[in-house]
This record gives structure tokens, sequence and C-alpha cells, in this order.
């Protein structure tokens, strides 16, 4: 079971960070992934951490801006979200896969385990 908390308001060019609480077991043999979505739009894929390597991954709207992290006392992998902007504002979703392929990880479609959203609206 995924877990996700940490959304809030927040106002534009602050900071928030998401957490995904996880099993170690999931940790150690399943890549991470965080997704969002915006009222009206597709699932967007935002970042993956890869259990294989520790390799992260960003998209291209986010990068340099979003860093996303291992906590193993807290058996957590967690989005540290900074200048925060208004087209940020969506539910944001943590889930799980077994694919080591980073190519695969952007696909929601890959990802077996989901959990439940935490919503983020950044305001202007």
């Amino acid at each position: 079971q995924l877990q996700a908390s940490g959304g809030g308001l927040v106002q534009s060019g602050g900071s928030l960070r998401l957490s995904c609480a996880a099993s170690r077991r999931t940790l150690d043999y399943y890549a991470i992934g965080w997704f969002r979505q915006a009222p009206g739009k597709e699932r967007e894929w935002v970042a993956c951490f890869s259990s294989s390597d520790g390799s992260t991954s960003y998209a291209d709207s986010v990068k340099g801006r979003f860093t996303i992290s291992r906590d193993n006392a807290e058996s957590t992998v967690n989005l540290q979200m900074s200048s925060l902007k208004p087209e940020d504002t969506a539910v944001y979703y943590c889930a799980a896969t077994p694919s080591g392929i980073l190519s695969t990880l952007r696909i929601p479609s890959s990802y077996e385990h989901w959990g439940q959203g935490t919503l983020v609206t950044v305001s202007s």
C-alpha cells in the first residue's frame, strides 16, 4: 500500500514536500513515481525514483524545481517542490512499479500500485 501526504495551499513561489509512505520491501524492489492530474487534464508524470540504482528522472516542466528522494528512516519517497507555480496545481499521486526500465517509468499504465492522491493548490 502507498499513502501520499503533504499537499496543501501555497502561494506562487512557495514550497511543499509531498511524502509517499510505503513498506521497506516496496521501496527496495519497486520504482516509485509521482504523477499529477489537474482538473480536466490527463494524468501527467512528474518524477520517478528507481530502487535498482537510486537514479531519478524528472519531467521537463518540473526539472530544477522538484527533487525526488528516498528516506529510509521514514520509509518514504519524498517530492520536494520549490518555486511552485499556479500551473503546478493538481492532485498528486505516488505509484509503484517493479519495472526497472527507465523509459517505462513515465507511463501510468506501467505502475501496479497507486496511492490515494494529495491535493496541491498554488495560488497566484
